[in-house]
């Protein structure tokens, strides 16, 4: 990763840089029709990670937000990948942004305890889905997820990773 990246947790003084970045990315670049409505977490980050145990990390190029990732905690070793987004202009292997807050996320993970990763996402999103199967998830079935999965209303793929010791 390049030395003028930094991951840092986020927290509620930075609801507006992330609505910026993740609206953007959605609903500009890949013409999603997804509002703010359907997504309240980005407005109380604290509440919606921090507080079940997850938490939500930006990464600062420069200075500036040019990605974010949330993991929500739930059940006694589950946790929800949500919101990993990057800049259009930062993103590949060259800067290595999308994987250094995957892998803050799965550190994260491990001194938690929390032992099973899920993510859902949409279908026009192909290069994250290369992204996460490069990286160990396998693709499952909306039935096959844990009942207590935080299951967002516009995925319709999902992903699964267990981590072991």
């Amino acid at each position: 990763m390049n030395t003028d990246t930094t991951i840092e947790p986020l927290n509620n003084d930075y609801c507006d840089q992330i609505i910026d970045i993740i609206l953007s990315i959605q609903q500009i670049e890949f013409k999603l029709p997804i509002t703010i409505q359907q997504q309240p977490d980005l407005l109380d980050i604290e509440t919606n990670y921090h507080q079940t145990g997850g938490n939500f990390w930006g990464a600062k190029h420069d200075g500036l937000l040019a990605g974010t990732i949330g993991l929500i905690a739930f059940d006694n070793h589950g946790g929800a990948i949500r919101k990993m987004f990057v800049r259009k202009e930062y993103r590949g292997k060259e800067l290595g942004i999308a994987q250094s807050l995957l892998d803050t996320l799965i550190n994260y993970c491990r001194q938690n305890n929390i032992t099973d990763i899920y993510l859902g996402t949409v279908d026009a999103l192909k290069a994250a889905h290369r992204f996460y199967e490069r990286n160990g998830f396998t693709r499952l079935s909306k039935a096959e997820l844990p009942k207590s999965f935080p299951v967002m209303n516009t995925d319709t793929l999902f992903y699964s990773l267990h981590l072991t010791n």
